[in-house]
């Protein structure tokens, strides 16, 4: 008997400490403790609590808001998902402030009349089982309401990404040095048809976005055009590069330009945090961002080398008979004389032998600020190649530079702003920093998947705006409270389990 008791207390010891669902639900609750504790939130609260008045606190503001956090973080695609575990979870239940005592409903008695006496017994019902005081869908859906009127009211959610960002490089002194940007399509919970009795969308903030890609086929000289479209809203986001993280973001109806926005959340990003445009030395972004007005803003006024892809425009050559798809057109640098220097659509340099016939890629000698001008040096000269062309060259250009070869200066503010840029197209140090944009494509994968964009019930501009802040606040706030525990690797990580022994 006594080996029977012993065995038993040690099957409940060892079923202790090796509940691996346990260890599971232990480690989500600590991802969502990490949030919740790091999310700048008080004001927003406050503002709650003010929204709520005198009215019914069968649920309180702090627990309801924990809720909505939580089913974030846990990824739930609609709050009756989020009902749902709470209902079966008491542990998240009480990490997010609510009554954990089950609850039980008091039996009534009822009066059944009894068909073999004729008279009326009282009959007990069977007790029901007990349950959790979890929020009905109706009082989430008026909570819901009361955030997205202050969201657009105040702005409150809005300003903890501004307050985690400001956070963020306090903590990480490089945090802003690489951003980028990208846009990014956001179906609406719409079908995008009209109504034939109202004639109206059933998301009347939404319309239809088409995002069209376009190109030759280098092998074959074949056009080639992708047009993409949908009915909802665009995702403009601004994103350190570096460390995969939001800094800012704006959404609109999908048929806003991303270009137009792109330079309205530039002036909003460095007015609320002016030190971000002086800590900010690459901007990236892809070729639908190529735009003479954005490369120059992002250099003159704040100093910040664009790192923008640059797009196929030129179209009169192709219409040459001896036009070849498979060579770049070139164009000469200088239109007021016969000189051999050329240049391409994307930006590169060249010197085109007057005698021979044979082009070269000037020798880029960097970019000096100072004079905003891309210094290029003759490649004869640079790499000791044999030029025969070489008199006739310092002749057209005008020079006679010596032993040292033609230096050839471009000034980026007297040419085409598109084109001529600090880094310029295709040199290391722009492969090296475009390369870094892939950072967004990640994010946006997370938005879609981890917060459950790509199949949500969402409709409405406001209600769509305030569900992206708060993914993206979640997204920040966990990244900031893993940079605070000594977790810089797993800043990035939205689903890892944090390792017990490192918890404080």
């Amino acid at each position: 008997m006594i080996i029977i008791l012993i065995r038993c207390f040690m099957t409940q010891i060892a079923a202790a400490l090796f509940n691996w669902d346990a260890v599971e639900a232990r480690s989500d609750l600590e991802r969502f403790f990490l949030v919740r504790d790091n999310l700048p939130d008080g004001d927003l609260i406050a503002a709650l609590e003010a929204k709520r008045g005198l009215g019914r606190d069968d649920y309180p503001v702090i627990p309801m808001w924990n809720a909505i956090i939580a089913g974030v973080v846990f990824q739930h695609e609609s709050i009756e998902l989020l009902q749902r575990e709470l209902s079966r979870n008491p542990s998240l239940l009480q990490a997010c402030g609510f009554n954990v005592l089950p609850l039980q409903k008091k039996p009534v008695a009822q009066l059944v009349k009894n068909e073999l006496t004729g008279r009326m017994d009282v009959v007990w019902p069977q007790t029901e089982a007990p349950y959790y005081a979890v929020p009905n869908s109706w009082n989430f859906s008026r909570f819901l309401n009361n955030l997205i009127a202050i969201e657009t009211a105040q702005g409150l959610v809005s300003q903890m990404l501004i307050d985690l960002r400001e956070q963020l490089m306090v903590v990480l002194p490089d945090f802003g040095q690489h951003m980028g940007y990208d846009g990014k399509a956001i179906d609406s919970h719409s079908t995008g048809q009209v109504n034939n009795k109202s004639g109206l969308f059933s998301d009347p903030d939404a319309d239809w976005g088409h995002h069209e890609t376009a190109g030759v086929n280098t092998k074959t000289g074949t056009p080639w055009k992708k047009v993409k479209s949908w009915f909802g809203y665009g995702l403009h986001l601004i994103a350190d590069t570096h460390y995969e993280i939001p800094v800012a973001f704006h959404l609109t109806p999908a048929s806003h330009s991303e270009q137009v926005e792109l330079r309205v959340m530039l002036d909003e990003l460095f007015e609320q945090t002016p030190e971000l445009a002086e800590r900010c030395a690459d901007f990236s972004a892809d070729r639908g961002l190529d735009c003479a007005e954005t490369k120059a803003k992002l250099w003159d006024e704040s100093g910040i080398r664009p790192l923008i892809d640059t797009r196929a425009l030129w179209r009169s050559e192709k219409q040459d008979p001896d036009y070849d798809p498979s060579q770049p057109i070139t164009r000469p640098l200088y239109l007021d004389r016969a000189d051999t220097i050329v240049y391409t659509e994307k930006g590169t340099v060249h010197c085109v032998c007057l005698v021979t016939g044979i082009q070269r890629d000037l020798a880029f000698q960097g970019f000096e600020a100072d004079r905003d001008t891309l210094k290029y040096r003759c490649p004869a000269a640079a790499y000791g190649l044999d030029c025969q062309g070489k008199a006739q060259c310092h002749a057209a250009g005008q020079v006679n530079p010596g032993d040292y070869g033609r230096i050839v200066r471009i000034d980026i503010t007297e040419q085409n702003r598109r084109i001529f840029v600090p880094t310029p197209h295709g040199s290391p140090s722009w492969k090296l920093g475009y390369a870094r944009r892939s950072a967004l494509e990640r994010i946006n994968n997370r938005i879609d998947n981890s917060f459950c964009f790509e199949k949500h019930f969402i409709r409405g501009q406001a209600k769509m705006k305030t569900r992206m802040g708060l993914a993206l606040a979640v997204m920040m706030a966990m990244a900031l409270g893993h940079v605070k525990a000594g977790r810089i690797e797993q800043m990035r990580s939205l689903v890892q389990p944090i390792p017990l022994q490192k918890m404080g």
